[in-house]
């Protein structure tokens, strides 16, 4: 499987080193959302497929509720309902999983471009990242790229090509190569990490807008406990992994958040209420 992740991950992390020298003007936060943002546009006609996909099959829950109450004690009965169901609904009940399972590798390996940059943006082997930051005393993680050298070495000399910092660059920038802290004593000692903090709070609340618009409108705890749960579940898992990686990460949450929640509002007022008046 990680092979598979670093067969996506290659391309993509030289694409991004490419945005940074080009399009951003060596700013790498703001590489970050423009690269965010493309990938993102690329993958809008599978995503588009599974929101159908997943509304058709919203709108027959009823409908599956009662045969599953029908014939709750005859299993070969119910499935042969249910497939009557979906073929007089035109639903292909795996309509969703298939562009779910394209983009799932897409996104984990954008995970790791964000998170290793020496590996995937300069093509570096794990020794040489080690190497590197020894030399730069910041190796003190077990990831070698979390507590990641402020800039990028290239071949060796010294020589920075892709400053970590973005913003106020007149004093330090905000290191989005650094894992973000809540320790009081950390922020009091270097008041650019609450820029970090912040940033995960805006990846936390993004997380949960993206979740709510994405939730069906006619969904309450009896008839789906389950998005109820991952409505809170995707904030927790969200600030539980911001503080373990670089800010960048946190970063790329909010830039694909905020894509997500204008793409969501564009398929709840346009595409499945179009559809919803077309049924009727």
């Amino acid at each position: 499987m990680g092979s598979i992740f670093n067969f996506i991950a290659q391309p993509l992390g030289k694409f991004l080193y490419w945005i940074y020298n080009t399009v951003a003007f060596e700013n790498y936060g703001l590489a970050i959302i423009i690269f965010t943002i493309i990938v993102r546009a690329a993958m809008v006609p599978l995503t588009l497929k599974q929101y159908k996909s997943s509304a058709e099959m919203q709108k027959v829950q009823p409908l599956l509720q009662e045969l599953q109450r029908k014939y709750a004690n005859d299993k070969q009965k119910l499935n042969e309902e249910t497939m009557k169901l979906y073929q007089e609904h035109k639903i292909n009940p795996a309509g969703g999983c298939l562009p779910l399972l394209i983009q799932m590798p897409i996104l984990l390996s954008l995970w790791q471009v964000i998170t290793r940059p020496l590996t995937y943006m300069l093509g570096y082997t794990p020794d040489q990242v080690t190497e590197l930051a020894t030399k730069a005393n910041v190796l003190k993680h077990a990831y070698k790229e979390i507590d990641t050298i402020t800039y990028f070495i290239k071949n060796g000399q010294g020589k920075e090509v892709a400053n970590l910092n973005m913003f106020f660059p007149s004093h330090g920038g905000i290191n989005l190569g650094s894992v973000p802290t809540y320790n009081l004593g950390q922020l009091g000692e270097d008041p650019m990490k609450i820029w970090l903090l912040i940033l995960v709070l805006l990846a936390v609340a993004t997380t949960y807008i993206t979740a709510r618009m994405a939730m069906p409108k006619t969904t309450d705890k009896a008839t789906n406990p389950m998005g109820n749960t991952m409505l809170y579940i995707s904030p927790i898992m969200t600030l539980i992994f911001a503080f373990q990686f670089p800010a960048g990460l946190a970063l790329y949450w909010i830039a694909g958040n905020a894509f997500a929640i204008a793409q969501q509002y564009y398929v709840n007022k346009y595409v499945l209420k179009k559809k919803e008046v077309v049924s009727k």
